[in-house]
Order: C-alpha cells, then sequence, then structure tokens
C-alpha cells in the first residue's frame, strides 16, 4: 500500500503548474460555494428537502458552510490539503446523492461529478510542490 510520503515524493516530483492553478481554483470553487451557501441558507434547506425524514439538517446546514469555507481557503494555499478534501467527500456524495432522491438537476450532478473527481485526485496527488505545506516543510 502506499504511503502518504511516497505520494508526497512522487507528487513533488512530477509537479506542474497547471495542476497548481487547478487546485487552487478547486479551492475558490469550494470558497465561493460556502459564501453561496451562507447567503441563500433557504436554498439549501430547499436541496435538503428529501432528506428531512432522515435528522440532522441543522448539522447539514452548520457542516456545509463552513466547510466549505475553511477547506476552500486551506486548499487554495496547499494547507493540510488532503484533510480538507477529506472534509468535501460527504458533502459531495451527498450533492450527488440528493439529485437522485429529489428532483433531478442535471447540471448540479454534473458540476458536483467532477469536483468529487478532482477532489478524488487531489486526495491523492496532495497539495504539490507550489503549496504551503512544501514550504513549511521545506523551511522556507
Amino acid at each position: 500500500m502506499l504511503s502518504i510520503k511516497s505520494l508526497n515524493k512522487w507528487a513533488n516530483a512530477h509537479t506542474y503548474y497547471w495542476l497548481d492553478i487547478l487546485r487552487i481554483a478547486l479551492g475558490v470553487f469550494f470558497f465561493i460555494k460556502g459564501i453561496q451557501f451562507i447567503s441563500q441558507t433557504e436554498t439549501l434547506v430547499e436541496l435538503i428537502q428529501p432528506l428531512r425524514g432522515f435528522g440532522g439538517i441543522m448539522l447539514v446546514i452548520h457542516y456545509v458552510a463552513p466547510a466549505h469555507l475553511v477547506g476552500g481557503l486551506l486548499i487554495a494555499f496547499g494547507l493540510l490539503t488532503r484533510w480538507a478534501l477529506i472534509a468535501q467527500l460527504p458533502i459531495l456524495l451527498g450533492a450527488i446523492i440528493i439529485n437522485f432522491v429529489g428532483i433531478m438537476n442535471p447540471a448540479g450532478l454534473i458540476e458536483a461529478a467532477v469536483v468529487l473527481v478532482f477532489t478524488i485526485f487531489f486526495i491523492f496527488y496532495g497539495s504539490g510542490k507550489h503549496s504551503a505545506d512544501y514550504n513549511m516543510k521545506m523551511g522556507y
């Protein structure tokens, strides 16, 4: 099984600026989504309406926006990237499931699926060489 150290070595040896730009864009995307959820809480409540009987609506509301805001900033700066992306996984899986339980929104489903693919990629790839994690490790 691959260790985090071997994944980091591989990622640092195969680092490209376009991957760093993609990671930053993913972080900015999550941050913007967090702002949207804060400013449109009623939309979030409507989205999770099909899951109302399962409880935890307030937990979802209080988890989604902060996870997106804080996680987006961490991902964009490349700080604790894997942990921040792992925190996004339940939200992304919920976004995909909501499309099948509630009203199907093809654009939302495609958006969530694409972001999930990028999230899984960066969980394995890490933050890369041009990140706060790398700079702190190297002592810059």
